[in-house]
């Protein structure tokens, strides 16, 4: 096929153009043979977002799973989050979910998942990316009723809301009707961005007793992400700043992660978040060796914050699949990245948005219940963390693998870094979907951050990497 598929998160790209739904079909014939276990009938169970495109592309997968003899269990739009979990909870042989995450409208993007609900390893997606370089063979395929089917699955939505739903009563100990729901007297704003999370989000909290406004839970296929949800957070904090809100809650277009604004508009991210939910855990005495698992990419601020508190922080590579095989290899439980996905490992096997704004409105409930001087979101993640200035840069490059090898480019993060000492630090990071190298840089003042930014992307450019 001439270039890597699969990249941080699954196969993304332009729908009907670098994603065809050619090669969409013959991804689902090959995980009808690669994960079909001898099986008769695999089943896979197949989620999308809102997208013009997502059911052209389910269309050619289906076709390409009952091709190899497997059923596909269709789940319709539902979050990311949801086919994870629907896929161990119906018993299937693995799934995938249709979906761009934060992309704009016009890409696409399959995220494939195992029989327990985790995306695949390296290894296993390079065997597929081999089977995808040729046509799928045409002799041995199964003919009548070995020909699989596809099946709706009628509760889908409703599975997923009362296993995330379950979570949060078992942590609070109330139960889910009358005065005992535990988000009674909350007032949250949520933006849905056009989403998959339109219609569950909104309605966990309106049935915890929160009262809830909701932005963008519509969609027209063409709107996902445009100027809302968590990649543009202006409609949301006009929003909470308009009225008397708790918080305000964000997600991208398939509801896999989480970003949040406090009762003033002031943004929240997901290193914040990890850090009020990680203190709260603690406390709890429910984090598992008091680690939680990060990556390069969370800010400093985060990394002092948890030592302050006793928390060791393992920092991973970036992309949540990389945060969960750190949890899994060493048995922790949280774990997360800055943009907003956070892994709860106890209760879904990856970044669950809904489950990440339900643990973190059970914290500021907890707090209005108090007897004495309650303290407002704002005023909690001031107490746990101070963020760090940090400033990053996407410099389009001609070959993104070869710019931290580049001699011009080590000399100068050097430079930067002896100069930053322990107050700060440089990170240069080739961007797994697009032609790009992000390049962030961390000080005690944030001039300091954006004068050494400038001068790495300078020499970054005119060493035409």
């Amino acid at each position: 096929m001439g270039r890597k598929l699969f990249g941080t998160d699954g196969i993304r790209g332009v729908a009907n153009a670098d994603l065809s739904p050619e090669l969409a079909y013959k991804l689902g014939f090959t995980i009808g043979r690669f994960l079909a276990d001898g099986q008769a009938h695999p089943r896979f169970v197949i989620g999308r977002d809102t997208r013009r495109s997502g059911t052209m592309l389910q269309a050619a997968l289906v076709a390409g799973i009952t091709a190899a003899g497997g059923d596909a269990l269709l789940a319709g739009v539902v979050p990311t989050p949801a086919v994870a979990f629907l896929i161990p909870d119906l018993k299937a042989n693995g799934g995938v979910m249709i979906t761009a995450s934060h992309n704009p409208p016009e890409y696409n993007g399959l995220k494939v998942f195992s029989r327990e609900g985790f995306k695949l390893p390296d290894e296993l997606e390079e065997r597929i990316e081999e089977a995808l370089a040729s046509d799928p063979p045409l002799q041995g395929r199964p003919t009548g009723t070995g020909v699989g089917r596809e099946h709706d699955i009628a509760d889908a939505v409703e599975r997923y809301l009362a296993h995330d739903i379950e979570q949060v009563l078992a942590k609070t100990g109330a139960g889910a009707t009358g005065a005992d729901r535990p988000f009674a007297g909350l007032r949250i704003a949520i933006d849905c961005g056009h989403g998959a999370s339109g219609q569950t989000t909104p309605a966990a909290f309106e049935r915890l007793g929160a009262a809830v406004v909701a932005l963008n839970t519509d969609y027209s296929g063409d709107d996902i992400n445009v100027k809302c949800g968590s990649t543009h957070l202006e409609p949301l904090i006009e929003l909470v700043c308009s009225g008397d809100f708790d918080l305000g809650l964000a997600h991208d277009g398939d509801a896999d992660r989480l970003l949040a604004v406090d009762e003033t508009g002031a943004e929240i991210d997901g290193d914040q978040i990890m850090a009020l939910v990680a203190r709260d855990l603690k406390a709890r005495g429910e984090l598992k060796g008091d680690t939680v698992v990060a990556t390069v990419m969370s800010n400093l601020g985060f990394v002092r914050a948890m030592e302050a508190e006793g928390i060791e922080v393992r920092q991973a590579q970036v992309g949540d699949r990389y945060v969960l095989e750190c949890m899994l290899a060493e048995g922790f439980i949280l774990g997360g990245e800055q943009s907003g996905h956070i892994i709860f490992l106890e209760h879904n096997t990856t970044g669950d948005g809904l489950l990440s704004a339900l643990m973190l409105a059970q914290i500021v409930a907890h707090e209005q219940g108090r007897e004495h001087e309650p303290r407002p979101l704002s005023e909690l993640v001031g107490a746990v963390m101070q963020r760090y200035p940090q400033v990053m840069v996407n410099v389009p490059v001609a070959d993104k693998t070869a710019v931290a090898d580049n001699a011009a480019v080590k000399a100068e993060v050097a430079v930067i870094e002896a100069e930053l000492g322990e107050r700060g630090r440089v990170l240069l990071r080739a961007s797994g979907t697009e032609p790009l190298v992000r390049v962030m840089v961390e000080a005690a003042e944030e001039d300091q951050a954006r004068a050494a930014v400038d001068r790495l992307v300078e020499v970054v450019k005119s060493e035409q990497c």
